[in-house]
C-alpha cells in the first residue's frame, strides 16, 4: 500500500512539472537535467510556502463551493484531504522535483487520495496564482514578525537613551570628535530612523496585503469567482482590481528588500560603530560576553560577533535586493522569474527578524563606560565650534574670521598639550593677532563657559537639540511613535489570526467534519 506521505511515488502519468501529465501539450516528461536544477529549486524554496499555500487551496475550494462551481459532495471530499494536508508539517512530505513546485506536489498528494476530488483543485486558477497568493500570506506574516522585533529594538534602544540623557560625550564625524554631546542624544538618532522603518513596513505590509486570488488568468474568467469572498477568507484587505496587474506583478520583491535594506543599513551603522567603540583604543563601549566570541587561537581577543553578524545580514541584502531588480527586468508577463523572490524574500525577512532581535539583546546587555566618554569630551578639542561662535557673537567678527583664529588656537594648543577646556584668553589673543590685528579680549568667564562640554549641551535648547528638554520631547515623541506601532501590529496580527481560524472553520463545515466525529470514508484513489 503506497505512503500516503510520499508525493514523488507512482506518479499517475510518469511525468510531471504541473502533475497533468501525458496527453497534454507535452509529449515527453521533464528531463533530468531539468528536475535537478529547476525542479529542484522550486521544490526547495517552495517549502517556505508549504503553510501559505495550504491556507489559498482551502481558501480557494471554500469559495468554489460556495459559487456552486464544484459540487459540494467533490468539495467537501478535497476539503477534507486538503485539511488533512494541511495538518501535515511539510518536512513529513517528501516533496518531489519532478513534479516542478509545490503546488503540484500537493494536488499530486490530494490526487493520489482521490483524484476525481483532486481534479477541481485547478478549477478557474492557474499554478502561479496559488505560489503568488501564497507568497503574499508568506511575506505579510514576517512583515509583521520584522515590526514586532523593530518594536522591541526601539524599546530598548529608547530605554537606553533615556538612562543617558546627561551621559557627555564627544559626538564623531569621520570618526574625530566633531562636537559634545550625549549617550541619548546619539541613541535617539538611530531610533528615529527605525521608526521611520516601521512607517515602511506599514506601507509594504498594506500592499502586501492586497489579494491576487480568484483573477483566473490574466484577463479574468469566465467562472463566476468572486475575489472578494476570497479576500475576506484569506484576510486580505482589498483585491488588485487589474487580473493582469494581480498576476505579473515584479515591483513587491524590490520594494520590500528595498526597505528590509534601509532598516538593515541603519542597524549596520550602529553596529560598525559599536563595533569601533569596543575596540582598547576608543573602549566606550563593552558588549555582553554572551553577544561575543573568543579567539581559537589569541586568548586576549573577544570579537564583537553578534555586530559582525549584523553587517553581514546587511551586506547578503543588498546583494538580494539587486537580484530582485534583476530577474524583474524581463517582458511584462513572465511570472517564472517569481520563483527565486519565493525563497529570497522569506529567507531575507527571517535573518532581519532575527538581526533586529539580535540587536535588542545587544543594546540591552551593552556596558557603557560613562566615566571615559565624559573625560574624551572634557580631554579633547570637540568644542572649537562653540569657540568660534562665541568668537563671533562677543567679538563682532565674521564666523569666517573666528573659524580661523580658533584653527590656530587648537594648532597651539596641540603643540603645547592643552586640551581645549585649558584655553584661556590669552591664548585666544595670541591667535587673533596676527588674523585680525588687534586682541579679542574676552572675559575669563565667556572663555570658560565656550570650552565647558556640559554647558556647551545645555546651550542645545532648539528642536532637536541634546539639552534635556528637547530630549525629554523627542523621547515622548519616540514613545508615542512606538506605542501607535505595536498597537497596529497587534491589531493586524489578530485580524490574520482570527480569518484563519474562520478559514478553517469554513472549510471543516463543508468537509462535513465536526470535532470528534471522525473522518468520513473518501472516495476513489488509495487509502491510508
Amino acid at each position: 500500500m503506497a505512503d500516503p506521505t510520499a508525493v514523488g511515488s507512482a506518479h499517475p502519468t510518469g511525468t510531471g512539472f504541473g502533475s497533468l501529465g501525458l496527453g497534454t501539450r507535452l509529449k515527453e516528461g521533464p528531463a533530468p537535467e531539468l528536475v535537478q536544477s529547476a525542479g529542484r529549486l522550486e521544490t526547495s524554496d517552495s517549502a517556505i510556502l508549504w503553510r501559505e499555500m495550504s491556507l489559498a487551496d482551502l481558501a480557494h475550494v471554500v469559495m468554489l463551493v460556495e459559487v456552486g462551481i464544484v459540487p459540494a459532495e467533490s468539495g467537501g471530499r478535497l476539503l477534507e484531504l486538503l485539511l488533512e494536508l494541511h495538518a501535515l508539517p511539510v518536512e513529513q512530505v517528501a516533496l518531489d522535483p519532478v513534479l516542478g513546485d509545490l503546488y503540484s506536489n500537493r494536488e499530486h498528494w490530494v490526487s493520489r487520495r482521490d483524484s476525481e476530488a483532486a481534479g477541481w483543485l485547478s478549477a478557474g486558477r492557474a499554478r502561479r496564482e496559488a505560489s503568488t497568493v501564497a507568497y503574499r500570506l508568506a511575506v505579510r506574516h514576517r512583515l509583521l514578525a520584522l515590526g514586532r522585533a523593530m518594536d522591541e529594538l526601539i524599546q530598548a534602544t529608547l530605554g537606553r537613551a533615556a538612562t543617558h540623557v546627561d551621559t557627555l560625550m564627544p559626538d564623531y564625524t569621520y570618526l574625530q570628535q566633531a562636537h559634545p554631546t550625549t549617550l541619548g542624544h546619539y541613541l535617539l538618532s538611530f531610533v528615529y530612523p527605525m521608526l521611520r522603518d516601521l512607517d515602511r513596513l506599514q506601507a509594504c505590509f498594506q500592499r502586501t496585503n492586497t489579494s491576487a486570488a480568484g483573477v483566473g488568468s490574466i484577463n479574468g474568467s469566465r467562472l463566476p469567482l468572486d475575489r472578494e469572498r476570497l479576500a475576506e477568507l484569506l484576510a486580505f484587505e482589498d483585491v488588485i482590481t487589474n487580473a493582469r496587474d494581480a498576476m505579473w506583478q515584479v515591483d513587491g520583491p524590490v520594494e520590500l528588500m528595498a526597505t528590509v535594506v534601509a532598516l538593515l543599513v541603519n542597524l549596520d551603522r550602529l553596529a560598525e560603530d559599536l563595533m569601533i567603540w569596543t575596540t582598547q583604543e576608543f573602549a566606550l563601549v563593552d558588549l555582553a560576553d554572551r553577544h561575543s566570541r573568543a579567539s581559537v587561537i589569541m586568548p586576549q581577543k573577544k570579537n564583537p560577533y553578534s555586530l559582525a553578524y549584523v553587517r553581514g545580514v546587511a551586506g547578503l541584502a543588498i546583494g538580494r535586493l539587486a537580484s530582485m531588480a534583476s530577474v524583474a527586468k524581463t517582458p511584462s508577463a513572465q511570472v517564472d522569474n517569481r520563483i527565486f523572490a519565493h525563497g529570497e524574500v522569506p529567507r531575507t525577512l527571517d535573518l532581519t527578524i532575527d538581526s533586529a532581535r539580535l540587536m535588542a539583546g545587544v543594546i540591552g546587555a551593552l556596558s557603557v563606560n560613562t566615566r571615559l566618554m565624559a573625560q574624551r569630551a572634557l580631554d579633547g578639542y570637540a568644542q572649537a565650534t562653540d569657540l568660534a561662535e562665541v568668537l563671533m557673537r562677543e567679538g563682532g567678527i565674521p564666523y569666517r574670521d573666528a573659524h580661523r583664529v580658533v584653527g590656530v588656537i587648537v594648532r597651539l594648543a596641540l603643540e603645547r598639550g592643552l586640551p581645549m577646556r585649558e584655553v584661556h584668553a590669552e591664548l585666544i589673543d595670541e591667535a587673533a593677532r596676527p588674523i585680525l590685528g588687534r586682541p579679542l579680549a574676552l572675559a575669563a568667564e565667556v572663555v570658560a563657559e565656550a570650552v565647558d562640554p556640559a554647558r556647551i549641551v545645555a546651550s542645545r535648547i532648539g528642536t532637536g537639540g541634546a539639552a534635556p528638554e528637547p530630549m525629554r520631547r523627542m523621547l515622548i515623541e519616540c514613545r508615542d511613535r512606538l506605542l501607535a506601532a505595536q498597537q497596529w501590529h497587534a491589531t493586524a496580527g489578530a485580524a490574520l489570526a482570527r480569518a484563519e481560524h474562520n478559514l478553517l472553520a469554513r472549510a471543516t463545515t463543508l468537509a462535513g467534519r465536526r470535532a470528534g466525529n471522525g473522518t468520513r470514508p473518501r472516495r476513489g484513489g488509495s487509502q491510508p
